[in-house]
């Protein structure tokens, strides 16, 4: 039996196995002008296979890379296009540096622990206040998504003093303004489902009871002529 896994391996196998037999013979001819027209018969064959990329700009281009990647850079023809070079296709990306600061309140962010520093360098005094006031309700939001129950105040400026090193000091009589969204303040704000769904069932009881009316009214009619 033939399997797959016993045979070649397939170099690009989004154009299948015939592809690469083809190109496979078209290496086999010697005639170079012979071997040219069976490689070009082959991209228009892959270009054929795809034809919803034909409008993508140096399709052609690229076919013709593919065909020179298949034949692992071995097939020797007049091509419209210059040979890719192999080693730029082969060459690994550069390593991108992965960032390892380490982040001290992780629900936070590292974002805020930036904010935090510039607000410690501040030296106006209003801006600085302004800071701390949009640090502190973000954070605060940070909490209660995290954690309604232990959202408070208390715990918010502590992790500010924490953060900031000491440098940054608030207390709750300094008047910063967090976030009040607080679990009751939540209900609150919450739509009144029942208001709705009896308001919509007054407007049906009055609504059935007019139609009721316009219906006395028509067969009324009705009976008269």
């Amino acid at each position: 039996m033939d399997y797959n896994s016993t045979r070649e391996k397939l170099i690009m196998p989004e154009y299948g196995r015939t592809i690469q037999d083809m190109v496979r013979y078209a290496l086999t001819i010697e005639d170079r002008s012979e071997r040219t027209r069976c490689a070009k018969t082959i991209v228009n064959i892959m270009s054929n296979m795809f034809p919803q990329q034909k409008d993508v700009a140096d399709y052609k281009h690229k076919i013709w890379d593919h065909l020179a990647i298949i034949s692992e850079f071995k097939l020797d023809v007049d091509s419209p296009y210059p040979m890719p070079e192999r080693e730029r296709l082969e060459r690994h990306p550069d390593v991108v540096p992965y960032d390892n600061h380490r982040i001290r309140l992780k629900h936070y962010g590292h974002i805020i622990e930036d904010m935090i520093e510039k607000a410690v360098e501040a030296e106006d005094p209003v801006y600085k206040r302004k800071l701390v006031e949009a640090i502190a309700n973000y954070m605060k939001n940070s909490l209660l998504a995290w954690n309604k129950d232990f959202a408070t105040d208390e715990r918010l400026f502590n992790d500010i003093r924490m953060l900031s090193g000491g440098r940054l000091e608030i207390n709750e009589g300094d008047g910063i303004k967090t976030a009040a969204y607080h679990r009751d303040n939540l209900m609150h704000a919450q739509p009144n489902r029942n208001y709705k769904r009896n308001n919509g069932r007054k407007n049906n009881k009055q609504n059935g009871k007019q139609n009721n009316k316009n219906n006395r009214r028509n067969n009324n009619r009705r009976g008269s002529y």
